[in-house]
């Protein structure tokens, strides 16, 4: 699955970029045309935004990757009420 989802990210970014420039270097008059490339790319973009957070997740959840520092923030929110120490 994670083989797939990698193939999907590389593919998804690859059109966002593909579609993207060509929607910015259509021409005017070709509202269409424009209009079309954007909205791919925005698929495009969304897509690969999806996938590589599954792949950062999921290589955090494998032990591929060390996870983030997540718990000592939340200790620091936690003695802190506006701003005030407790």
């Amino acid at each position: 699955m994670k083989k797939l989802i990698a193939i999907v990210n590389v593919i998804a970014w690859a059109g966002f970029w593909s579609f993207g420039y060509l929607a910015l270097s259509a021409r005017v008059e070709d509202t269409g045309q424009m209009i079309t490339a954007a909205i791919l790319a925005a698929i495009g973009g969304g897509l690969g935004i999806a996938a590589y957070l599954w792949l950062a997740r999921h290589s955090e959840a494998t032990g591929y990757a060390r996870p983030a520092n997540r718990a000592a923030k939340r200790e620091d929110e936690d003695e802190q009420i506006h701003g005030e120490v407790l």
